[in-house]
């Protein structure tokens, strides 16, 4: 049943406007539209998307929110950095960053926060 739906990640805002800056400055997405007031719905790669509604609970998870895959972790770290975004370094059992990335069998992947907090990832499989 589910298995073959479309799935899309819902992220939280405490400030609705300050995270379509930081998704379109930081991030080059636009939003594709908008469900209800106060929230952006954003389209990414092989039908994928997310919304950004606006609540006071954002930025309060501590663990990954959402994620992208890549071909070029390097490169697309390089172009995030490039417009200010900041990669987390973690050093916890199981998961230590070097550079802002983690390496292992699978592969490896970098996290970032957005402008509310959420904690977001890039990964690229081995």
């Amino acid at each position: 049943m589910l298995k073959d739906s479309a799935i899309i990640a819902v992220l939280p805002a405490k400030d609705i406007n300050r995270a379509r800056d930081f998704y379109r400055d930081k991030l080059g997405i636009e939003p594709s539209g908008s469900m209800e007031e106060d929230s952006l719905m954003y389209t990414c790669g092989k039908g994928t998307g997310f919304l950004v509604y606006q609540t006071d609970n954002a930025g309060s998870a501590k663990n990954t929110q959402m994620g992208w895959e890549t071909d070029n972790l390097d490169k697309e770290m390089g172009d995030l950095r490039s417009r200010g975004v900041r990669f987390e370094d973690y050093d916890f059992p199981g998961l230590k960053t070097e550079n802002g990335v983690a390496t292992s069998d699978w592969g490896k992947a970098a996290w970032f926060l957005d402008s509310e907090g959420n904690i977001l990832n890039i990964t690229q499989r081995a």
